[in-house]
């Protein structure tokens, strides 16, 4: 029969190995998830550089929209104005890209630099 002092490490050794297999299962599950995420999000890019992005816009019928706006109004709920679909789908007016910030040498995050004014 192990003395006490036997057993006390047993049990945190168990319950170390316990936390490391738990840890290791939940960083899993996560890395799954976000590799999920991440191949959904590519897709996603894919039909929207093809411009087939599915599950786009539906327009709202002018029934069911007046129905919900009247809703809200008996209920003393806000009504916001809410744009018509086909607004909504414009294309955006081709703006020109910002021109690249110029450094005046004064945005030095650098570790070292931060340490020595200190």
């Amino acid at each position: 029969m192990p003395s006490e002092p036997e057993s006390a490490t047993a049990a945190f050794t168990r319950a170390g190995q316990d936390a490391v297999t738990y840890a290791r299962r939940v960083a899993g599950t996560a890395l799954a998830r976000n590799e999920r995420h991440r191949t959904e999000n590519r897709e996603l890019l894919k039909q929207f550089g093809r411009q087939r992005l599915s599950g786009g816009a539906e327009p709202v019928p002018s029934v069911l929209r007046g129905a919900a706006q009247r809703f809200r109004a008996a209920r003393g709920l806000p009504v916001p104005e809410v744009p018509a679909a086909a607004e909504l789908a414009e294309p955006a007016p081709n703006s020109s890209p910002r021109p690249p910030r110029t450094s005046e040498g004064d945005e030095d995050f650098s570790q070292l630099r931060i340490m020595r004014q200190a």
